[in-house]
């Protein structure tokens, strides 16, 4: 199938060839024509996919063929996205594919002056690409009016509730006319992700290019027992074995990842830290450094990484485990993306025990252990709590580990059976 044969239009298979994309993915193959014909969808789709454009292409067709005759733009598609990093992301695939339509678009977000924004949407847009707060906001103000939208896109809309916007989202939904198209989209299927589609989706088409809330084949996983206070020296052994020169590692607090970012700087691999307490120009810097090799190492947390738009990056590092497991899903989608192959390492120490019981529950399989040489667990050592005040206790109902050597090799942590199982490699990194 090519983008021809799925019903795109001229204007935008020209553009699509210009920037190299013959063959869509399969969210694309799926989506696009269901979002054609009108209907609602809700789509599973990971992060580097595909997926913004199997809704943003369709779109620019569908306004695209109907004439406006009014002066000022209506905004007629309207994206809500949970970062402006996602954002400004979703706003940059407007301009890519609709380069040869006469469609306007525009991106508001916080963290921007609000007056530059409402400027910019002087003249009005045909689709308005927003984070729910800041959009609220020029609502309040009466520059931004929602009555004539007839696309709504929930982008990564468990993040969004993750981060808490779910109230900001009902109201944004309250201001919308009945009548509309809607299309939602989400890594992970939660409860409340079922909750909230229930609630405005009609009568949906339901896609799903992978298995709710699992990772891709592509993406090699393992995870690296280590004492807390040995993370950061095994952190810098991996990336200069490995010769990485391209490292997303994730933190779970913005104080975390500035402390981890000098660290790594003292040890000699170049690095900078990426989160919400950052202004907007230093977080675009930090990115465009790192995009373009002139930082080695991007140090984020799980808000700031959404919406990272990074080609082929090899290898992704949880410094630390997430509190939610849904959150390791989305960390390790950074790499393995469009079909190239990435590594996920995860350093776990005893606090994190109950952490990756969680996650490998969600994933309903075990994870392989790889212990370093030099770097082997202190077994004296006990639990602490984490930030989230959940003290780690041992699991004994693992999910099945798979043919991953002896079960009865004890794992260095206690004198009672084995959660672990693991193979032990050299300092020399080779496997």
């Amino acid at each position: 199938m090519t983008f021809e044969t799925i019903g795109l239009s001229g204007e935008l298979l020209k553009a699509l060839a210009d920037h190299g994309y013959t063959k869509p993915t399969p969210v694309q193959l799926q989506a696009i024509p269901l979002v054609l014909q009108g209907s609602d969808i809700l789509a599973g789709s990971q992060t580097g996919t595909g997926k913004t454009a199997s809704f943003m292409l369709p779109i620019l067709q569908i306004l695209s063929a109907k004439e406006t005759n009014q002066n000022k733009r209506a905004i007629r598609a309207l994206v809500l996205a949970p970062t402006r990093e996602l954002a400004a992301q979703v706003n940059e695939s407007v301009k890519t594919y609709g380069k040869y339509l006469p469609l306007r678009s525009s991106v508001v977000v916080g963290g921007v002056n609000i007056k530059s924004q409402a400027k910019d949407l002087r003249d009005g847009a045909d689709i308005l690409v927003a984070t729910p707060g800041r959009l609220l906001d020029l609502v309040t103000q009466g520059i931004v009016h929602l009555s004539q939208v007839e696309v709504l896109v929930l982008d990564e809309a468990d993040r969004m509730l993750d981060m808490g916007f779910i109230r900001d989202i009902r109201k944004i939904l309250a201001l919308l006319p009945k009548k509309r198209q809607n299309l939602l989209f989400s890594a992970t299927f939660s409860d409340e992700i079922k909750q909230l589609a229930d609630g405005f989706l009609k009568s949906p088409k339901m896609i799903e290019v992978t298995k709710r809330n699992t990772t891709t084949d592509l993406v090699t996983q393992v995870i690296y027992p280590v004492d807390r206070v040995k993370k950061r020296a095994l952190l810098s052994h991996l990336i200069s074995s490995k010769n990485s020169q391209q490292v997303l590692v994730f933190t779970r607090t913005k104080h975390g990842a500035n402390r981890l970012a000098q660290q790594l700087c003292d040890d000699g691999i170049s690095s900078v830290a990426i989160h919400g307490n950052k202004s907007q120009s230093a977080r675009t810097k930090a990115l465009a450094d790192f995009k373009q090799g002139f930082v080695r190492v991007l140090v984020a947390t799980d808000i700031a990484a959404r919406g990272l738009d990074i080609s082929q990056l090899p290898f992704v590092v949880n410094f630390e485990l997430p509190n939610v497991p849904e959150d390791y899903v989305h960390r390790i989608g950074r790499t393995g993306r469009a079909g190239c192959t990435g590594e996920a390492a995860s350093l776990v120490c005893i606090d994190e025990d109950k952490l990756l019981y969680d996650i490998e529950r969600l994933l309903k399989r075990g994870l392989e252990k790889v212990v370093i040489a030099g770097f082997e667990p202190d077994p004296s050592i006990k639990a602490e709590p984490i930030p989230n005040g959940r003290m780690q206790k041992p699991q004994r109902n693992r999910p099945p580990q798979g043919n991953q050597g002896n079960r009865n090799q004890p794992n260095g942590r206690s004198s009672g059976p084995s959660r672990f199982n693991f193979r032990t490699q050299g300092k020399s990194g080779s496997r």
